[in-house]
């Protein structure tokens, strides 16, 4: 309750104070690129008096005199930032105070979601939470391992038996949404992934439609030969039979302009 948090427009807006007071223009060192260099440090446990010694480029360079800066900034105002919220808590589970036993003994078990997703800090406070009663469980696929960008850290789930000795692995290879051909194609493009534990996915269902591959020069030309390819199989087909999938509501406008051209 004494403590306020850091969303990333506050951060981002800290960290401008901090760099114009050190005499950096906020125009030529982007505040949020400075953040999220701060933020992988802080994933990685990289304090800003470690941080020195990984500096490897101009932009490291400024981190060395504003990350701790920016620190002493957030100390002063009684802040956290989400990265912190990780970094205290290694901290308080990994030091002498004895709250990690405390927290370890509490926990009889430990269960990981998405493991592939945790990055070093996580990995740290499961490893604390965990070990006294050794009963730690976690879920997931290196195979869908997409967030490196954001910190996470494929070694963990890829050197998981080595971490915690005598871990038994038990393999979810079943899949019971997609049909052969889907899996076929799947599990030949991933097998190129250097750095995966070997898994080959199967399914019951049938074999299905041959998958097709389209190479489009940008979200335009996507969406108008998807509404080319709507049109004609229409004189067979009712509108009912198609869906759209997208990721993001940014992609819906291509699809809705290019449809709208041809009347659908």
């Amino acid at each position: 309750r004494w403590f306020t948090i850091y969303d990333e427009d506050d951060s981002v807006r800290a960290l401008k104070d901090v760099m114009e007071t050190s005499g950096y223009d906020s125009k030529r060192w982007s505040p949020r690129a400075v953040r999220k260099r701060i933020s992988s440090a802080k994933n990685a446990l990289v304090g800003p008096n470690e941080y020195t010694s990984s500096a490897f480029d101009i932009l490291s360079g400024v981190l060395v005199e504003v990350y701790p800066a920016y620190q002493v900034m957030l100390e002063r105002r009684n802040a956290y930032d989400f990265d912190d919220l990780l970094f205290e808590c290694v901290r308080l589970l990994e030091g002498e105070t004895g709250v990690g036993d405390r927290y370890a003994a509490q926990f009889i078990h430990v269960l990981v979601d998405e493991y592939q997703d945790t990055n070093h800090a996580q990995y740290r406070m499961v490893k604390a939470l965990a070990s006294q009663h050794r009963n730690l469980c976690v879920v997931g696929d290196d195979d869908q391992s997409i967030y490196a960008w954001r910190g996470a850290d494929l070694n963990n789930i890829l050197d998981f038996e080595r971490d915690f000795a005598g871990a038994h692995i038990v393999r979810l290879e079943r899949n019971y949404r997609s049909t052969r051909a889907i899996l076929e194609v799947a599990n030949a493009v991933i097998e190129c992934n250097v750095a995966r534990k070997p898994k080959r996915l199967r399914t019951k269902r049938e074999m299905g439609q041959p998958i097709r591959v389209v190479h489009c020069a940008d979200e335009r030309q996507e969406a108008s030969w998807t509404a080319g390819e709507i049109e004609q199989l229409l004189r067979v087909q009712k509108l009912d039979d198609f869906a759209i999938l997208y990721r993001t509501n940014a992609q819906s406008r291509a699809f809705e302009e290019a449809f709208r051209r041809v009347g659908l």
